[in-house]
């Protein structure tokens, strides 16, 4: 019996999947995509009679069915995820339902939208003296989060935050945050489709980024990015320092044995 291979399809630039991702789309007899999340042009990457199904229209069952059908008739499956499935994915209950069935699955990770974003940015979200510490997390919608959780009892961190599926309610999120502790000042910044050619940018700040991303228009298929890394003066890192001593070079000053 075929594995199924559950890939991660990266942030939307077809060149940002991985190798091993790609070998499995021009190996695969049957491809399960996540609808209009994965860059189309990541198909090209399909052999001639490929098995194509969008999986926007099915359900969950649905998919399991069409991945069970494919594996007895000996077809190689690749589920394809956008980003890195394992976050916010919705694979778990995928895998745990091939387990039920005895498919054999792997998972073969992707670049997560977040550091498609700091890329966009073309900033760190660690910096030293500023936040060591991103949080990756949501706002409640539809989908309910726990109230340690919330934005609000995050905000307390002032860390790096990285918000998803949440553009659409940006006014409530800055809201919640304000409240939990960061300043209205703070720098905040919107990518939408990392990385795709029509990707934007909005920066701001926590006051001022939900009427600027308003302007564009922007409702969807966006990060938000939230905390002092996006402005602030920072502490070089000690790596890189010419007195710092590590067991690949010998600082300035250091003592000879």
């Amino acid at each position: 019996m075929h594995t199924v291979h559950i890939v991660g399809a990266g942030p939307g630039d077809p060149e940002l999947i991985t190798v091993k991702g790609q070998r499995l789309l021009q190996q695969a007899d049957v491809i399960i995509y996540a609808g209009s999340l994965v860059n189309p042009a990541l198909l090209d990457y399909a052999k001639p009679g490929c098995q194509i199904h969008n999986s926007a229209s099915m359900t969950l069952d649905e998919v399991i069915h069409t991945i069970e059908k494919a594996v007895k008739k000996g077809f190689s499956v690749v589920r394809l995820h956008t980003g890195d499935p394992a976050i916010y994915g919705a694979i778990q209950e995928q895998m745990d339902a091939l387990k039920k069935l005895a498919i054999d699955f792997d998972v073969v990770p992707g670049v997560s939208s977040f550091l498609a974003s700091a890329a966009a940015l073309r900033q760190e979200y660690t910096l030293p003296e500023i936040s060591q510490t991103v949080i990756i997390t949501r706002n409640a919608g539809r989908t309910p989060v726990p109230e340690k959780e919330s934005l609000k009892s995050l905000a307390v961190h002032k860390a790096t935050m990285c918000i998803f599926l949440s553009v659409h309610m940006l006014d409530k999120v800055a809201e919640e945050l304000i409240a939990g502790g960061y300043s209205s000042d703070t720098p905040a910044a919107v990518v939408q489709k990392a990385s795709w050619p029509e990707q934007k940018v909005v920066r701001g700040q926590l006051k001022t980024i939900a009427e600027k991303v308003k302007e564009q228009s922007i409702d969807k298929t966006a990060m938000i990015i939230v905390g002092d890394c996006l402005e602030s003066d920072y502490a070089l890192s000690r790596l890189y320092a010419p007195e710092f001593t590590h067991m690949y070079r010998k600082g300035t000053g250091a003592e000879e044995k």
